[in-house]
Order: structure tokens, then sequence, then C-alpha cells
């Protein structure tokens, strides 16, 4: 049978009390009479038994990660950047619960005495309700990835737009005019602002772009595969295409490569994100680092200092983009 607090208290010749204010690093116990309960402690093997003390202490020990949806638009590289993210900061002490949003009928499960904070990675202004609810509840809560002006919460974002309009100028400036946009999900904000950065950047210098170069993905591999499937089967397909994350990029490069096409000679492609496989393509993936698992951490150490603190802060972050330049884009020639 597993140790107790009374078992050391026994032994250490104190109150239970004393135990567990040992045991919890009181300011209320003298040092020696600490060290000995935890040697003590530690000789017995005693396991704190959690479910008590979030039950003193009215504390879970759990902290809610959410993503708009987890089966329809997070890619698996994302998906794993952000728990990366979020599991290096949160450290042991909480137990990290993963779900999606459109999994729940009503949010009723959703409460304080379940989540002591919770961290969104969201997409859609659908998560809106999700949100508003969390903050009834008064759940600490940190909203990741999309812009909520004027929102009484910790905010963090990247500046996809910027990203986009640098990409676009970017095979502008290598000499491309035909140039094509694979998009992602269309509630998404993402794929909003990565298309308004892409126009704006076209527009500056007079290019207009044929809606057929504008085609609609889902931000996994196969998506970006059929997508450039449809663009090379224009009577006048592009030169480059830019693609609204690097997963669709991916899928685009072997469509391209099942065509015959060389990558970049024939057909310049660029991604956003920058995950761990865009330097490992062949050629490695010219793309706009957007660094999710940073935003991620940071959005964890966001949470911890509110739980920690007990009060709700408010803060928007923005976090700047990068353009990545390898191998899969060159200089456009007749």
């Amino acid at each position: 049978m597993a140790a107790t607090i009374k078992d050391i208290a026994k032994l250490a010749n104190v109150s239970h009390t004393t135990v567990s204010r040992a045991l919890n690093n009181s300011p209320l116990i003298k040092e020696v009479t600490k060290r000995k309960i935890m040697q003590i402690a530690q000789e017995v093997n005693y396991i704190p038994n959690y479910n008590a003390k979030s039950l003193v202490l009215q504390r879970s020990h759990t902290i809610g990660l959410f993503f708009t949806s987890i089966s329809n638009g997070t890619s698996s590289s994302f998906f794993a950047a952000t728990i990366r993210g979020v599991n290096r900061v949160i450290g042991i002490e909480y137990n990290l619960f993963v779900r999606g949003i459109d999994d729940y009928l009503d949010y009723s499960s959703i409460h304080r005495k379940r989540f002591d904070g919770i961290i969104l990675m969201s997409q859609s202004e659908a998560d809106n309700d999700f949100i508003h609810h969390a903050l009834e509840q008064e759940i600490p809560i940190v909203v990741l990835n999309r812009l909520l002006p004027g929102a009484n919460l910790v905010n963090i974002v990247s500046n996809d737009k910027e990203g986009s309009y640098h990409a676009g100028q970017f095979l502008i400036e290598q000499g491309h005019t035909q140039i094509a946009i694979i998009e992602g999900i269309k509630s998404f904000k993402s794929t909003e602002q990565r298309r308004l950065g892409f126009v704006q950047a076209m527009e500056e210098k007079g290019l207009s772009i044929p809606s057929q170069y504008i085609v609609g993905g889902e931000y996994d591999t196969e998506s970006g595969y059929q997508a450039m499937q449809q663009l090379l089967a224009l009577s006048t397909p592009p030169t480059a295409v830019f693609c609204s994350n690097d997963d669709m990029a991916i899928g685009a490069m072997n469509a391209a490569f099942e065509q015959g096409l060389k990558v970049p000679q024939d057909l310049s492609i660029v991604g956003f994100d920058d995950i761990n496989f865009s330097m490992y393509t062949n050629p490695a993936l010219t793309t706009v680092k957007r660094p999710i698992e940073d935003i991620s951490a940071r959005g964890a150490e966001k949470i911890l200092e509110q739980i920690r603190e007990k009060e709700t802060q408010q803060e928007l972050i923005f976090v700047e983009t990068e353009l990545i330049q390898r191998k899969s884009t060159a200089v456009y020639s007749e």
C-alpha cells in the first residue's frame, strides 16, 4: 500500500497538517522541519494524490489546448508544432487536454473546475462563441493565430498579410508575372489574410490575377496536389505558385514532378509556415517563416502567468514573419 501523509506525520512526529504544508513548500513551516519531512517522504516513496490536492486547491491541474478543428484544416505539422510549443513550457505539473471546438455540441463541460486555463489556436470567427463561454466561466484564456481587436484577453498573432505580401513581391522581383495562389479553407482568417497580402503585392505592380489562377485548398498535401493539377491543366499555366501553407506546397511540388516539370527551372513554388520538412524537400522549399512553435510556447507562458496571478490580462502581441529563400524558386526566363 502506498504511503500517505498520515504515515509521514507519524514517522516525523508532527501533525498531518504540518506534513501537508511542508510538501506544498509553505513558508509557515521551518526549513529544518521541511527538510526532515521531505527526506521521510522520499524514503517511503510517497506519491502525491493530485486529485485530492486539486479538490483542496479548487484546481484541476489541466490546461485545455483547443483548435477550431483537428480533423478539418489543421495539418499534422501545424498540430505537432503547436503541441510541442505548449508542452515545452507547461511542465509535468499540468495535464494537457487537446480537442477541436467542432467536437462539441454545447460547451457545458467547459468550466473552471475542469480547466485551470485554455489556449485556443483559433482559425475562424465561429470560435467566438467558445471564447465568450470561456470568459463567462472566468477561465483564463489566451487566443493564438487570429486577431481579435479590442478583446479583453491575451491575443498572439503572426502578421500573415505582410508575410504573403513579401512572398508575392519576391516572385514578381524574380520576373514572374503569371503567378497563381493555392488558398486554404475559405472560412479561415489565415486564408483571408494571406490572399489579401498576395493580391496587394500583385496590384502594386499593376498585375492582374485571372480567376482561374486562384484555386482553393484544404491546408493539406492532397489538396495542394489536386490544386496544382488543376493549374497545370490550364491552356496558359502559371510560371510561379504561392501556396498558403507548406503542406499544400509539398503536394503541389509532387503534382508538378508527375507532369514532368522541374522545380524551379520550369515552375517556382513558395510555401507558408516553414515547417520542419520544408528544408528537406527536393528542392528545399522557399517559404514564409511563421514560428508556430514559438507562438504556442509564448501562449503557454501567458496562460501560466494568468493562472498564477489569478487575474485576466489584456495584451496584443504581433509576431513577425520572414521570407526564407531556398531552392524552389528561380528567376523567370522565357
